[in-house]
Protein backbone atom coordinates (compact mmCIF):
# COMPACT_ATOMS: atom_id res chain seq x y z
CA UNK A 1 0.00 0.00 0.00
CA UNK A 2 1.23 3.13 -1.43
CA UNK A 3 1.21 6.35 0.58
CA UNK A 4 -0.73 7.60 -2.29
CA UNK A 5 -3.73 5.36 -1.75
CA UNK A 6 -7.27 6.58 -2.24
CA UNK A 7 -6.12 9.87 -3.52
CA UNK A 8 -6.97 10.08 -7.53
CA UNK A 9 -4.27 10.45 -9.99
CA UNK A 10 -3.67 14.05 -11.04
CA UNK A 11 -3.99 13.31 -14.54
CA UNK A 12 -7.44 11.56 -14.09
CA UNK A 13 -9.73 15.01 -14.26
CA UNK A 14 -7.74 16.04 -17.57
CA UNK A 15 -8.47 12.48 -19.10
CA UNK A 16 -11.84 13.00 -17.86
CA UNK A 17 -12.41 16.24 -19.45
CA UNK A 18 -10.89 15.26 -22.62
CA UNK A 19 -12.15 11.95 -23.37
CA UNK A 20 -15.99 11.80 -21.60
CA UNK A 21 -14.75 9.19 -19.06
CA UNK A 22 -15.45 9.14 -15.49
CA UNK A 23 -13.16 8.96 -12.78
CA UNK A 24 -13.78 5.19 -12.07
CA UNK A 25 -13.39 4.21 -15.62
CA UNK A 26 -10.44 5.99 -15.71
CA UNK A 27 -9.29 4.10 -12.43
CA UNK A 28 -10.37 0.59 -14.14
CA UNK A 29 -8.14 1.81 -16.97
CA UNK A 30 -5.31 2.42 -14.83
CA UNK A 31 -4.73 -0.67 -13.12
CA UNK A 32 -5.46 -2.61 -16.58
CA UNK A 33 -2.37 -0.65 -18.20
CA UNK A 34 -0.21 -0.66 -15.36
CA UNK A 35 -1.08 -4.49 -14.96
CA UNK A 36 0.07 -4.85 -18.76
CA UNK A 37 3.25 -2.22 -18.27
CA UNK A 38 5.35 -4.43 -16.71
CA UNK A 39 8.38 -2.64 -17.27
CA UNK A 40 6.81 0.32 -16.23
CA UNK A 41 7.81 2.42 -19.34
CA UNK A 42 5.10 3.98 -19.48
CA UNK A 43 3.20 2.56 -22.64
CA UNK A 44 1.11 -0.36 -24.70
CA UNK A 45 0.90 -1.91 -27.78
CA UNK A 46 -2.02 -2.14 -29.62
CA UNK A 47 -2.58 -5.85 -29.14
CA UNK A 48 -2.24 -4.81 -24.81
CA UNK A 49 -4.70 -2.37 -25.55
CA UNK A 50 -7.48 -4.18 -26.91
CA UNK A 51 -6.52 -7.58 -24.68
CA UNK A 52 -7.35 -4.90 -21.47
CA UNK A 53 -10.53 -3.96 -22.79
CA UNK A 54 -12.06 -7.16 -23.77
CA UNK A 55 -11.32 -7.96 -20.21
CA UNK A 56 -13.23 -5.30 -19.16
CA UNK A 57 -16.25 -6.66 -20.95
CA UNK A 58 -15.64 -3.72 -23.87
CA UNK A 59 -16.71 -4.59 -27.62
CA UNK A 60 -13.67 -4.03 -29.41
CA UNK A 61 -14.00 -3.88 -33.27
CA UNK A 62 -10.45 -4.83 -34.82
CA UNK A 63 -10.76 -2.14 -38.04
CA UNK A 64 -12.39 0.20 -35.62
CA UNK A 65 -8.98 -0.59 -32.97
CA UNK A 66 -6.94 -0.11 -36.00
CA UNK A 67 -8.65 3.43 -36.82
CA UNK A 68 -8.77 4.58 -33.34
CA UNK A 69 -5.23 3.54 -32.61
CA UNK A 70 -3.79 5.37 -35.94
CA UNK A 71 -5.59 8.67 -34.68
CA UNK A 72 -4.01 8.88 -31.16
CA UNK A 73 -0.25 7.05 -32.61
CA UNK A 74 0.66 10.38 -34.93
CA UNK A 75 4.34 9.25 -34.88
CA UNK A 76 3.18 5.73 -35.96
CA UNK A 77 5.25 4.28 -33.00
CA UNK A 78 2.93 1.43 -32.39
CA UNK A 79 3.32 2.60 -28.37
CA UNK A 80 0.56 4.15 -26.42
CA UNK A 81 0.84 6.44 -23.42
CA UNK A 82 -1.70 6.21 -20.65
CA UNK A 83 -3.90 9.13 -22.39
CA UNK A 84 -3.39 7.91 -25.73
CA UNK A 85 -4.88 4.06 -24.66
CA UNK A 86 -7.55 6.57 -22.47
CA UNK A 87 -8.69 8.23 -25.85
CA UNK A 88 -9.06 5.22 -27.70
CA UNK A 89 -10.58 3.60 -25.16
CA UNK A 90 -13.19 6.47 -24.56
CA UNK A 91 -13.58 5.92 -28.35
CA UNK A 92 -15.10 1.97 -27.52
CA UNK A 93 -16.63 3.07 -23.82
CA UNK A 94 -19.01 5.70 -24.75
CA UNK A 95 -20.42 4.08 -27.84
CA UNK A 96 -21.36 1.33 -26.50
CA UNK A 97 -22.96 3.26 -23.31
CA UNK A 98 -24.86 5.17 -26.69
CA UNK A 99 -25.77 1.98 -28.71
CA UNK A 100 -27.36 0.60 -25.27
CA UNK A 101 -29.12 4.01 -24.55
CA UNK A 102 -30.38 4.07 -27.80
CA UNK A 103 -31.88 0.21 -27.26
CA UNK A 104 -33.09 0.95 -24.34
CA UNK A 105 -34.99 4.18 -25.52
CA UNK A 106 -36.19 1.70 -28.42
CA UNK A 107 -37.55 -0.74 -26.13
CA UNK A 108 -39.59 1.80 -24.14
CA UNK A 109 -40.67 3.90 -27.30
CA UNK A 110 -42.40 0.88 -28.58
CA UNK A 111 -44.11 0.06 -25.02
CA UNK A 112 -45.75 3.30 -25.37
CA UNK A 113 -46.41 3.27 -29.05
CA UNK A 114 -48.82 0.31 -28.36
CA UNK A 115 -50.60 0.26 -32.11
CA UNK A 116 -46.88 0.24 -33.12
CA UNK A 117 -47.69 3.35 -35.45
CA UNK A 118 -44.29 5.00 -35.20
CA UNK A 119 -45.28 7.88 -32.97
CA UNK A 120 -46.10 8.44 -29.49
CA UNK A 121 -48.88 11.61 -29.05
CA UNK A 122 -47.88 14.17 -26.58
CA UNK A 123 -50.59 13.22 -23.91
CA UNK A 124 -48.72 9.82 -23.71
CA UNK A 125 -45.61 12.01 -23.51
CA UNK A 126 -46.91 13.97 -20.68
CA UNK A 127 -47.49 10.61 -18.62
CA UNK A 128 -44.15 9.08 -19.20
CA UNK A 129 -42.80 12.56 -18.07
CA UNK A 130 -44.80 12.70 -14.98
CA UNK A 131 -43.41 9.08 -14.43
CA UNK A 132 -40.01 10.47 -14.33
CA UNK A 133 -40.58 13.78 -12.45
CA UNK A 134 -43.71 14.01 -10.28
CA UNK A 135 -42.69 17.67 -9.62
CA UNK A 136 -43.48 19.37 -13.26
CA UNK A 137 -46.20 21.34 -13.29
CA UNK A 138 -48.29 20.98 -16.48
CA UNK A 139 -46.94 24.45 -17.84
CA UNK A 140 -43.77 23.00 -17.90
CA UNK A 141 -44.86 19.79 -19.49
CA UNK A 142 -46.44 21.87 -22.04
CA UNK A 143 -42.90 23.82 -22.54
CA UNK A 144 -41.07 20.34 -22.73
CA UNK A 145 -43.56 19.42 -25.23
CA UNK A 146 -43.49 23.08 -27.03
CA UNK A 147 -39.81 22.45 -27.40
CA UNK A 148 -39.33 18.37 -28.59
CA UNK A 149 -42.83 18.99 -31.06
CA UNK A 150 -40.55 20.34 -33.61
CA UNK A 151 -43.52 19.96 -36.55
CA UNK A 152 -46.42 20.91 -33.65
CA UNK A 153 -48.01 17.68 -34.74
CA UNK A 154 -49.41 16.42 -31.63
CA UNK A 155 -46.92 13.79 -32.16
CA UNK A 156 -43.52 12.41 -31.70
CA UNK A 157 -41.75 10.03 -34.05
CA UNK A 158 -38.84 8.03 -32.46
CA UNK A 159 -36.38 10.58 -33.58
CA UNK A 160 -37.79 13.23 -31.89
CA UNK A 161 -38.32 11.31 -28.66
CA UNK A 162 -34.54 10.22 -28.85
CA UNK A 163 -33.33 14.03 -29.48
CA UNK A 164 -35.43 14.78 -26.47
CA UNK A 165 -34.08 11.80 -24.04
CA UNK A 166 -30.59 12.10 -25.16
CA UNK A 167 -30.34 16.07 -24.43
Amino acid sequence: MGEDEGVPDPEFPLIAESTGLDLEQIDSLKKGFEGFDKEGGGTISQTTMQMILKSMGVKVDKDDMDNYAGEVDEAASGKFSFMQFCQVAAKFMIEDDEEQMKEELKEAFRIYDKEGQGFITTDVLKEILREIDTTLTEDDLDNIIEEVDDDASGTLDFDEFQAMMMG
